[in-house]
Order: structure tokens, then sequence, then C-alpha cells
């Protein structure tokens, strides 16, 4: 069994060639115990675990990269419209375990659905060598991700449309929406009001799509004063339905398209003690969602699986995948709790 000879002194960073001389391998073996390559004895990798240790050592990334072939950094660059939605952390956070099992780090930014930030973050990001990208663009967006695309970057767009090139992951916004409007309708709601963020959001549109749709097949005639939408926060979705819960014939039912703006919607409706006369269904469910009496009835994306998708393709892409671009559809379910069960009276 061969003698570790004495740590590197603690005054500089110990590199690898500090560990392979104190474990008594080459340097290539360090490399390959470090990147977790197969073909190691088990006798090896305890002495070069053990060497690293002692030392202290820590890999540079920046440095492993430069040293690669494929020039690869283990990094990926997440472009999302906020990451402190819940929906978009579940998704960050879905995201990060497969990038984890893949030896990668995530870097995450928002970009607020403003078009200027989010150049700022992709190059940012592109700066630092990520590997690949995926992305929810801001508005419809997709000029300078499609322009890095073709210069190899591979990409997978989240939760926005469809765009040739690009891998994407979205649910059925429509579908998701025409089936609140139904379930609204079969109890017996005719004023169902409709909320919606940014109409640029291509989610966003596709959910008034599926409102009109489901208002439709359900024999309700449109009501233009009971569509608002460009409301981008809590506070604006209650100051709307505050305003339309106090009008001469207020709706009977609201469908939400977005979590926040659901959140919003309840904080109107309790502050008027209306949440067990008026209806609810909203589109992404939130937490304590199902805590709140009456419960929130929504309509549920899996921000989880999308993210575990998408991450997966991305992989998939940086491992060799050449197939054509794929767009995946994760499905939505309706979860009735309780606000979307009101009755019209």
């Amino acid at each position: 069994m061969t003698t570790m000879s004495k740590p590197t002194p603690a005054s500089r960073s110990a590199t690898m060639r500090d560990v392979a001389t104190l474990a008594d391998v080459s340097v290539k073996t360090v490399s390959r115990v470090v990147n977790r390559e197969a073909g190691v004895s088990a006798d090896l990798v305890e002495r070069v675990t053990n060497a690293i240790q002692l030392l202290g050592y820590r890999q540079n990334l920046t440095a492993s990269s430069l040293r690669r072939a494929d020039g690869k950094t283990s990094t990926v660059g997440l472009l999302l419209e906020d990451v402190s939605n819940p929906y978009s952390s579940a998704l960050c956070r879905a995201i990060e375990d497969v990038a984890r099992q893949h030896g990668s780090l995530v870097f995450a930014g928002s970009s607020d659905e403003d078009a200027h930030r989010q150049r700022e973050l992709l190059r940012g990001l592109v700066a630092r060598g990520v590997d690949g990208l995926i992305a929810a663009p801001a508005g419809n967006d997709t000029a300078e991700l499609l322009a890095e695309r073709r210069r190899g970057t591979p990409i997978v767009l989240v939760d926005r449309q469809p765009t040739a090139e690009l891998d994407s992951v979205t649910v059925d916004n429509r579908e998701g929406a025409q089936n609140a409007v139904r379930h609204l309708a079969a109890q017996g709601h005719r004023r169902i009001a409709f909320l919606s963020d940014l109409r640029i959001i291509w989610t966003a549109a596709q959910r008034h799509i599926g409102y009109v749709e489901g208002l439709a097949t359900s024999g309700i005639t449109l009501a233009p004063h009971l569509v608002h939408q460009d409301l981008h926060s809590a506070d604006a979705a209650e100051a709307v339905a505050d305003r339309l819960l106090g009008a001469a014939d207020p709706p009977t039912a609201f469908f939400t398209s977005q979590n926040l703006i659901t959140v919003g919607t309840i904080r109107a409706l309790q502050r008027r003690g209306l949440q067990r006369r008026i209806a609810v269904v909203g589109f992404d469910d939130f937490l304590l969602a199902d805590l709140l009496d009456p419960g929130v009835t929504v309509v549920a994306q899996d921000p989880a699986a999308i993210g575990r998708t998408a991450a997966e393709l991305l992989f998939a892409r940086l491992g060799g995948d050449r197939q054509p671009d794929r767009h995946v559809v994760v499905p939505t379910r309706l979860l009735q709790r309780g606000s979307g069960e009101v009755t019209a009276a």
C-alpha cells in the first residue's frame, strides 16, 4: 500500500498534480476519478479520494472546460419570466435535479417579460459558456434564441409557443381553459369573468382562446366587459375583481388564467365575504390553495414534469441526439376543491 506524502502547503490551492503526487497516480487517473469516469479500480478511487480530502482540492471547472476537447463546462442556463413565482420555482428545481444527475449546475435568471433584460441574460449566460439553455422567452421574442441555436447551442423552450428549430415542452392551455369554463357552466354560471396576464405571453393568449371556446361550447354569449387582460400582478387582479364585484350586474364566477391573478381575485372575494357565493377556477396551482376555505379549484399544470421533460430533452441533445425538433405536451388536471363548485344563485 502506498504511503501518502505530506500535503501541499495551505498557502496555495491544491492542484490536480498535487493530488496525483500524493496518491501516487497519474494526473489522468485523478481526472478520471474527479469526472466520475468508468474503468477506475476501487483501490485507485479510494486513494485519489483520500488525497483530495487531505489536500482540500477543489476542481476548477473553468480550467477543466478549457482542457476538454468538447469545451463543455457542465453548466446549463435557465431563462424564466420570474424565478420567484411558485410555478417557475418548481420548474427550476426539477431541472436542477436532472442536471445534477448529469453532473451539471444550473444558472437561472428572470426576464420579467422584458425583451431587453432577456437579451442581457442570454448573452451573459452564453459568454459564460453554458452547454445549453432552457427558456421561457419574453413575449414571442425568440429571434436571439434561434440565432444561438444555429450557432450550435442546444435550446429547449418551456411554457411558450412551439417554434421550428427548437424543442419545446408545454401543456394544452386551450383545452385546460375550455375545461375550466365548462366546469363553471355546469354549476349554472352564465356570467363568467376572465382575468388574465399580459396578452403578449403565449400561454395567456392561448388561455383566452380557450375561455372564448369554452363559453361557445356551453352556449354562453361572450360579455366583453367581463374580460380583463394585461394584469401582471396579484394587486392588479385584486383591483379589477373588486371593481367587477361592485358593479350592478357582477359576475357569478371567475376564471383566472394565472396563479398570482387567482390570489388577487381570492383576496377581493374574501374582503367582501363572497368566497362562498362566487365561484373561482384558476389556471396553475399554488401553495396552500387546498387549505383556503373553500379550497381553490384549479387547472393544475405539473411544473416538475415539464421541467424534467425539458431537461431530459436538453441533455439528450447534449449527448448527441440529432432527431428533428420535438414538441412535448404535458397533461393538465382539473382539481376540484370547492371554489369551482359554488353553484350559481
